[in-house]
């Protein structure tokens, strides 16, 4: 089930949030845990079993831990161990397959599991949990309820925020009943994001495929104002469900952490990924970088650990060499950086909007490359093609509003609309209601990762 279909929006959602703010305390976890199986289960119930085991085998994998003893380590690796085996059996066995196959010409055949959908997520939550109730920094939790609805709670299961469990604890073991302002707020909040997924991010993504159908056709300027549009559309699709994911949780009572803080606006690629997936970010930090030794380690040995950290960052979002290779790219950008500009006098003396425009440049740049596109586009881009035929040419003005406007919502300080936004929250909604109903739903970019 996604965010932007009828049955969720026309019934599983009004459903759902009536039951939290109705239902007394006592029937309030059983439900959500009820529906948030139920909307995982929805698009394949067979991958529900796979939630089911990750929630099992951590909770009593913690337990068993907890009791201490020299096996406690032991247990730790041992869950770190079960947790990535379906993720690298599911996401990533095929990938190595045919990387073997490529260096050596032999490869295991077998058939290609299909991807469940949120399996990076949820199983990067469940590691924190076990690894921050192994450092300290959470207790075990005894009540398998509370730990299943942490880990399958449906607003943020299949795409993020990534919420660490010590970031959500208090609020489920107190679970007070949402009041109407903060679903007020909450569904305001749904509107906006789902807006940003329906009138914005989709639109843009049809001209993008125009555009990657045939780069012989697109030219130069097709190449370069699709690439524009990749990256507006991979920003509006993923900071949309966002959006939605904590305008959700805010109206059944949770408060998730931000995602997303205007990126496009940064002034510098470290800055950049400071605003941008930020609970991914913060994972990678938390449970790789710093265990790493960080920055508090030889000038070296933090250029090492970036890379390090940047190509696995790549890794998971896609089992492909184009998603390394996109990871090593700014992780590069970001050693660069460190070394030759941020310290920099004369950088930071050049007006912020063109040191704006210089990092999103570099990050369309890296866009490209995650695409997978590869030499078509570059040759594209560089003009192999020619400028574009005439019905490329023809797209790009009938997009061209839609692009600046793209701009106008990325680049421009943000606008409060205050008192307004009660107004502009439901007409937002009636229109994204119209264009599924002409168009249908499109899938969220990153159920794919």
């Amino acid at each position: 089930m996604v965010f932007s279909s009828f049955t969720f929006l026309l019934l599983f959602m009004p459903v759902t949030l009536l039951g939290c703010r109705l239902l007394p305390g006592k029937a309030r976890m059983p439900f959500l845990l009820a529906v948030s199986l139920l909307f995982y289960a929805w698009g394949n119930p067979l991958w529900l079993l796979l939630l089911l085991w990750s929630m099992g085998m951590n909770y009593g994998g913690v337990l068993l831990m907890m009791r201490g003893g020299r096996r406690r380590r032991w247990v730790l690796i041992a869950l770190i161990v079960l947790n990535l085996m379906p993720l690298f059996w599911f996401k990533y066995a095929g990938f190595f397959a045919d990387t073997l196959m490529s260096l050596t010409g032999w490869a295991p055949v077998f058939e290609r599991p299909v991807l469940p959908v949120g399996i990076s997520f949820f199983t990067f939550q469940a590691m924190s949990y076990v690894i921050d109730v192994w450092r300290g920094e959470a207790r075990a939790q005894r009540n398998f309820l509370v730990f299943g609805v942490y880990l399958s709670l449906f607003p943020q299961l299949v795409a993020g925020p990534i919420v660490r469990y010590v970031e959500l604890e208090e609020q489920l073991l107190k679970h007070e009943t949402p009041s109407w302002e903060d679903m007020r707020e909450g569904l305001r909040r749904f509107c906006f994001g789902l807006g940003k997924k329906v009138l914005l991010a989709d639109a843009v993504g049809r001209f993008w495929g125009q555009m990657n159908g045939d780069f012989t056709q697109a030219g130069a300027l097709g190449a370069w104002l699709g690439l524009l549009a990749f990256s507006f559309q991979i920003f509006f699709d993923f900071s949309g469900y966002s959006d939605m994911a904590l305008g959700l949780g805010r109206c059944m009572g949770f408060r998730f952490p931000e995602n997303f803080d205007r990126p496009y606006r940064a002034d510098s690629v470290t800055e950049f990924w400071r605003r941008w997936h930020m609970t991914l970010s913060g994972w990678f930090r938390a449970y790789v970088y710093i265990p790493l030794g960080g920055n508090r380690v030889a000038m070296w040995r933090r250029d090492l650990n970036l890379l390090i950290v940047w190509a696995l960052t790549g890794l998971w979002h896609g089992a492909g060499w184009h998603f390394v290779l996109w990871g090593v790219y700014f992780a590069v950008l970001l050693v660069l950086e460190k070394h030759l500009l941020l310290k920099r006098g004369w950088y930071q003396r050049l007006p912020r909007p063109v040191r704006q425009m210089g990092c999103f440049f570099l990050v369309m740049l890296g866009w490209g490359i995650f695409s997978g596109f590869g030499t078509p586009l570059v040759q594209a881009m560089a003009g192999g093609f020619g400028l574009g035929s005439a019905q490329a040419m023809l797209a790009c003005a009938a997009f061209a509003p839609l692009q600046l406007l793209c701009c106008a919502v990325s680049f421009l300080p943000e606008i409060r609309l205050g008192r307004a936004s009660a107004i502009a929250a439901p007409v937002i909604l009636i229109l994204c209601l119209a264009a599924l109903a002409a168009q249908g739903y499109a899938p969220f970019v990153y159920f794919q990762f």
